[in-house]
């Protein structure tokens, strides 16, 4: 996959969120809930650019990731989308009244002590849902990094599902959805591709 062109100036006509093609996963939030999400990106100044392709199952990165704010940002996308994508976080942190409050996000409670790994108990939800969508931060830190962190793809290639990139481009403040990644085996050059991808885009604080 070419790398994209440099992000296009902001306009009126570009939509606050993208169309979801029938296969992908939703949640059944409310419409006034989708509305506010919708209302709090617009006034942001935050557009989507790109197209979400008619995929049941994929892993999803996003980068840069270099502030809290994208996580903020990112998360009332999904809200506003009604996109039911998972993220997983460890088990300590689903204490009540957080734990409940993550799990309506979409978090997934990872037990790191567990016999299987975090790679099996993914592979575990790919296998068993009809539709799932997984979401990663492959940089694993907002400090930036030499290398990603490879867990998305050795769960991508294990489930032998593509990889969906997202970006932040803050200086446009555009969240775009590129194309998918259909892996080769080699991971080193995959992971080479896809980061190369990520090079015209710019988080808060810097590129990938």
């Amino acid at each position: 996959m070419a790398a994209p062109e440099a992000a296009p100036s902001q306009g009126a006509d570009r939509p606050v969120v993208l169309p979801l093609p029938p296969q992908v996963p939703r949640v059944r939030s409310g419409r006034a809930l989708r509305w506010i999400a919708r209302s709090l990106l617009r006034l942001g100044g935050w557009r989507m650019a790109g197209s979400f392709p008619d995929i049941p199952k994929l892993v999803l990165i996003g980068a840069p990731h270099t502030s809290n704010w994208d996580g903020i940002w990112g998360m009332l996308v999904k809200v506003a989308l009604g996109l039911d994508i998972r993220i997983f976080a460890k088990r300590e942190l689903f204490w009540w009244p957080l734990g409940p409050i993550l799990r309506g996000l979409g978090v997934i409670p990872v037990d790191r002590t567990a016999a299987r790994g975090l790679i099996e108990q993914m592979l575990e939800r790919f296998e068993r849902e009809d539709r799932f969508w997984l979401g990663i931060a492959p940089e694993g830190t907002r400090k930036r990094v030499e290398r990603w962190k490879p867990g998305f793809w050795k769960i991508a290639s294990a489930a032998g599902v593509p990889v969906l990139p997202a970006y932040f481009h803050y200086p446009e403040k555009i969240i775009g959805i590129g194309e998918p990644f259909h892996l080769t085996g080699d991971m080193d050059a995959d992971m080479a591709r896809i980061r190369a991808w990520y090079a015209p885009w710019r988080g808060k604080h810097r590129g990938v």
